[in-house]
């Protein structure tokens, strides 16, 4: 406990119960509809981590709650989405860290928000993003993806938008969407450890947070295949949406106070 308290500092008995409840709703939204709890976890922790802790907090942390949704994105997931999407964003998150030294990230930050919430407009009206399985699409938005999460961490929007335009089940969409997730939170890693953020510190915070997480997302799987299929579309566009609205604001409020 006197590591614990050395490593957390002084925190109030509120925002540990803040942050207790961020990392369950974090991993019911994961497991419910495959993205959605960085964002969370990252707006929670880094009011007392820093936001550089907290990024790396929830990629250590996100590790395993990856392992324990892989099956179902492996056994449900389409081929021909989740492959070219995952190889492209590998190849593209190296360039993403050289983007991160020469573009201000909260620019950039605002741009992809934007552009996910005219998304999130469009495709709720019906409209797809080319029906989203013509190979170009694909490799296309993994790429940029890709660069984003290497140089902004918010690769994931572009990655859920494309999934949940392509036709299919809500089993084969949210697989889908796992699919892009799990490679981007793979991909992700490269600049967050060329940069040093996975310091003593963040793998101990990062480790400690992960049961919880986990059990929390078991949780949310278990609504998905139980009673939440129906709403999956609905509730992942809203969970889009919300992302988009926060990053937006947020990468506004940095911007400003530079």
């Amino acid at each position: 406990m006197e590591v614990l308290a050395a490593i957390l500092g002084p925190i109030t008995g509120p925002t540990l119960a803040m942050s207790i409840a961020a990392v369950f709703a974090a991993g019911f939204v994961r497991g419910f509809v495959g993205f959605g709890a960085a964002m969370i976890l990252i707006m929670t922790l880094s009011i007392f981590l820093g936001p550089r802790a907290a990024v790396a907090i929830a990629s250590i942390a996100g590790i395993m709650t990856t392992m324990q949704l892989l099956p179902d994105a492996i056994r449900f997931s389409d081929r021909s989405f989740a492959v070219p999407f995952g190889l492209a964003s590998f190849v593209a998150a190296p360039f993403g860290t050289l983007i991160l030294v020469t573009v201000d990230a909260d620019i950039m930050k605002m741009a992809i928000s934007v552009f996910v919430l005219i998304m999130v407009v469009m495709m709720y009206s019906g409209w797809q993003f080319g029906s989203g399985t013509h190979p170009a699409t694909i490799i296309g938005t993994g790429f940029a993806s890709g660069l984003v999460q290497g140089s902004a961490g918010v690769g994931g929007p572009l990655a859920v938008s494309v999934a949940l335009s392509r036709p299919g089940s809500p089993q084969l969409q949210r697989a889908n969407v796992i699919g892009g997730v799990t490679a981007l939170t793979f991909c992700g890693m490269i600049p967050l450890w060329y940069h040093g953020f996975f310091t003593r510190d963040v793998i101990v915070i990062g480790f400690l947070i992960m049961p919880p997480y986990m059990l929390s997302t078991w949780l949310g799987q278990r609504y998905f295949s139980k009673q939440g299929q129906h709403i999956f579309r609905a509730a992942a566009l809203w969970v889009l949406a919300v992302m988009g609205v926060a990053t937006l604001g947020l990468a506004v409020r940095d911007y400003m106070a530079l």
